[in-house]
């Protein structure tokens, strides 16, 4: 039997962490972010086998572990009666710990593709709670489930996994252009940092909310990256070049990483800004409305 599925990647711009809750079906956070039209595609195989066993393989960007693949797979091996080998290949089109939430792409594409593979008959929330559970189990993320799942451009209003925490869509159709230059460990992150920032994050979700205004979104991802102090050197010669061209722009939870939302007409702009920063890596895309999903 055999599945394949595809999750969209996410940007984050800000957040506020809600991790009091025991359980981690009710943790997660509140903040406003975009689904890209890049993200993981992940095939599955699986057989009867003696005992439980899986093999993982990746493909694109490397990921440094398969914590969170892991995890899922547990989760299916409770669910199922008989003993699997499960044959998994992620394929990953986002660079890796840039805070394109690749790892809640690889959770979300892994389950709904075992969900169908296994013949689990789980419900679209259920496997989005699964794969929840595992990006907040492995702390490598908080609420970028809850937005793949759904897609969009989204404020998440209220914490939690998929039929728990709830979002409200802004729909738009501008490019996403991203420029990458190197990875920040999420996990550290959320270990060391959040108390400072959580009260800045909950401000803004309650100001996005009246306006709607992506323009305001890009000017509050800023002041939040420089809030929580993230922006390097490097990212601010490439934020002050965008500005100086009449360009707003936001930076990517967690990651090295500079974003910014424009009409069509403006790209070729913006692309040849970022063409100057050659040692970055970048994305040009759209808005994916339509969340995980079974291919």
């Amino acid at each position: 039997m055999q599945a394949v599925a595809f999750c969209p990647g996410h940007i984050t711009g800000f957040f506020k962490a809600e991790i009091e809750e025991k359980r981690p079906e009710l943790q997660g956070s509140i903040g406003a972010g975009f689904c890209i039209k890049e993200g993981v595609t992940t095939r599955v195989n699986v057989s009867s086998s003696e005992k439980p066993s899986f093999k993982i393989k990746v493909t694109g960007y490397q990921s440094d572990n398969t914590q969170v693949s892991e995890f899922v797979i547990d989760e299916f091996f409770n669910l199922v009666k008989e003993n699997y080998f499960v044959d998994v290949e992620h394929q990953i089109e986002i660079p890796v710990g840039y805070g394109l939430g690749s790892s809640g792409a690889v959770a979300l594409s892994l389950a709904f593709a075992l969900n169908k593979a296994l013949q689990t008959n789980l419900s679209r929330t259920q496997i989005g709670q699964i794969a929840h559970k595992a990006e907040i189990f492995c702390k490598t993320g908080l609420g970028t489930v809850l937005s793949s799942y759904h897609g969009g451009f989204e404020i998440r209003t209220k914490q939690g996994a998929p039929g728990i925490g709830s979002l409200r869509k802004i729909h738009m159709n501008s490019s996403v252009i991203v420029i990458c230059f190197s990875p920040v460990s999420t996990k550290k992150f959320i270990k060391n940092d959040l108390s400072k920032i959580n009260g800045l994050g909950g401000k803004m979700v309650n100001k996005l909310i009246k306006s709607r205004d992506y323009q305001e979104f890009l000017d509050m991802s800023l002041e939040f990256a420089k809030y929580v102090n993230v922006i390097t050197p490097k990212m601010y010669t490439v934020i002050k070049d965008l500005q100086k061209n009449g360009f707003k722009c936001g930076v990517a939870m967690f990651g090295e990483t500079v974003f910014t939302l424009v009409p069509k007409s403006k790209e070729e702009q913006v692309i040849e800004i970022f063409k100057k920063y050659d040692n970055g890596i970048m994305i040009k895309s759209s808005i994916d409305t339509s969340g995980a999903r079974v291919s």
